[in-house]
């Protein structure tokens, strides 16, 4: 009997086993039947020693050219999103005679829901077009510039119907960036890689809500009534020219996807390709003509697991729909607007760093779940102080708990979209951009929880906070025992819906060498 050869990926030279993906009652691709992949010859002629030392050269590399500008370009997008929370104490409601546009407080809240009426429209769209043109490079740069203009634009507003068509359009052009940056991400990085990145990239957000407050303090201090303009309005001039500045650089420094980067070698080329397709059992994506944008969301929305994921989401945005409106809630502390503004920053600041470690804990560990849920337990309790005391101390500490309780497992549950729906990319993109934008609907309705007359305690606001993290918790552990069940079908070398089994009927074949969710 003669024995396989081994090359140095443990794989034995043996192109006939075949790799199945299928399962019809979980509505997916058709059942395919195929040989298993080689890799390409540059990669095939590396021994084990040079492929890891070239792969962690190569991740960092990715690393340094991709993640920086997108960062920056989050906080940007976050900044432009979310600076109508700090104008409202840099003079937005005062009536005009002082600069202001004479906002009800319904009004305001009106303002700042309708962004995301266009941010969920344009999402899944933007999403499918940005898979099919295969040029993250210089998509999401234009966008960024479009939607800069119309930031700074808000400067210019004169009334409240002025400022709510701002407001919408801002959310329709805003829409193609996170969603789009989730796929992009994806493209780049296996799913053991994908959890901190994501992280990464969402503390842009978390910063943007530090320096929210910090920019607005300093706004409001130095440039209020400066050549007739009140401090809000100075605030989304100067924002939105650093927008645009920042859009201009990204057209120099983001690549598209790996097989289409011009400053990866050949051989680091393949390398980028190939270790995607190791990952997920096929090809990434190829070309813009195997892209289709309905056959997509088809295999997405037919798929239980996006639903799940959706619910999951739903919760977490929904009660971290706290921090849209994070400066009215510590100003309820009764501290001066500058302070309040001030005060913001340390519960972002302390969710950047859980975020950062917990995030890099589960790409170390491969476990998800408990990195999901755990740290909604610590917002379910910062829910229940904030609704429950009026005294100070315990009523900061709740709101210091509130942005990490709710964001240091978000990023994680961000990763887990491609985790579990990682083929094919068209199916991917559909999924993170609906889940992203359903999840983003309760931005619609949550900010009428928030009426100054139902402050300091907000106790409707804070109890479907409770709720909203009760039901992430309870949904997340729903798909934890789904994929536990596809797995043993994958360790028995079962076929399932989105997975590849090698060597099926075969279990230690296929659970050497196969596929897995992680969970």
């Amino acid at each position: 009997m003669t024995t396989p050869k081994t090359n140095g990926y443990g794989d034995e030279d043996d192109s006939k086993l075949a790799q199945h993906v299928s399962d019809a009652s979980l509505g997916d691709v058709p059942t395919v039947i195929r040989t298993r992949r080689e890799p390409p010859e540059l990669v095939k002629n590396l021994s084990l020693e040079e492929r890891q030392h070239m792969e962690i050269a190569l991740v960092r590399k990715i690393d340094f050219r991709l993640l920086p500008m997108l960062i920056l370009m989050y906080i940007m997008n976050y900044l432009d999103r979310n600076n109508i929370a700090a104008a409202r104490l840099a003079g937005l409601q005062d009536p005009p005679s002082k600069g202001g546009l004479d906002l009800t407080s319904t009004q305001y809240l009106t303002a700042l829901s309708i962004l995301f009426v266009g941010y969920l429209l344009m999402q899944v769209p933007s999403n499918l077009f940005l898979n099919k043109i295969g040029k993250p490079g210089l998509y999401l740069p234009t966008v960024m510039i479009i939607w800069g203009v119309i930031s700074a634009a808000t400067a210019g507003a004169q009334s409240y119907s002025g400022l709510i068509a701002i407001r919408f359009f801002l959310g329709f052009v805003e829409a193609a960036y996170f969603p789009g940056c989730l796929f992009f991400l994806s493209s780049w990085y296996t799913r053991k890689e994908l959890g901190f990145r994501t992280a990464m990239l969402y503390s842009g957000a978390l910063i943007s809500g530090a320096f929210s407050g910090l920019i607005t303090a300093g706004i409001k201090n130095g440039l209020d009534g400066a050549r007739g303009l009140r401090a809000w309005r100075w605030m989304f001039i100067i924002e939105g020219v650093i927008t645009i500045f920042v859009a201009f650089c990204a057209y120099f420094a983001l690549p598209n996807f790996p097989r289409t980067t011009s400053w990866l070698t050949e051989e680091e080329r393949q390398l980028a390709v190939w270790r995607l397709d190791e990952d997920i059992g096929e090809d990434d994506w190829v070309d813009s003509s195997q892209q289709t944008f309905f056959h997509g969301m088809k295999l997405a929305f037919q798929d239980i697991k996006m639903w799940i994921l959706m619910a999951i989401l739903f919760g977490f945005v929904a009660s971290g729909t706290v921090t849209n409106l994070f400066p009215t809630v510590v100003a309820t502390l009764g501290y001066s607007d500058v302070d309040s503004l001030l005060l913001t920053v340390p519960p972002y600041i302390l969710a950047v760093i859980t975020s950062f470690c917990n995030a890099w804990h589960a790409d170390k560990t491969g476990e998800r779940y408990f990195h999901i849920t755990m740290p909604l337990y610590f917002a379910f309790i910062a829910f229940i102080i904030a609704a429950t005391t009026t005294k100070i101390g315990p009523r900061y500490f709740a709101m210091m708990l509130m942005p990490a309780g709710v964001y240091t497992g978000y990023a994680v549950a961000l990763g887990w979209i491609s985790n579990s729906l990682p083929r094919p990319p068209a199916k991917r993109a559909a999924a993170l951009a609906a889940i992203n934008a359903v999840s983003n609907c309760s931005s619609i309705y949550a900010s009428y929880m928030y009426p100054e007359s139902a402050g300091p305690r907000y106790i409707v606001a804070m109890s479907v906070n409770c709720v909203m993290t009760f039901m992430a918790i309870c949904m997340a552990t729903l798909l934890r025992f789904i994929l536990v069940g596809l797995n043993k079908k994958l360790e028995r070398g079962e076929p399932v819906k989105g997975a590849v089994a090698v060597g099926e009927g075969v279990p230690g074949e296929a659970s050497r060498r196969g596929f897995r969710f992680v969970l």
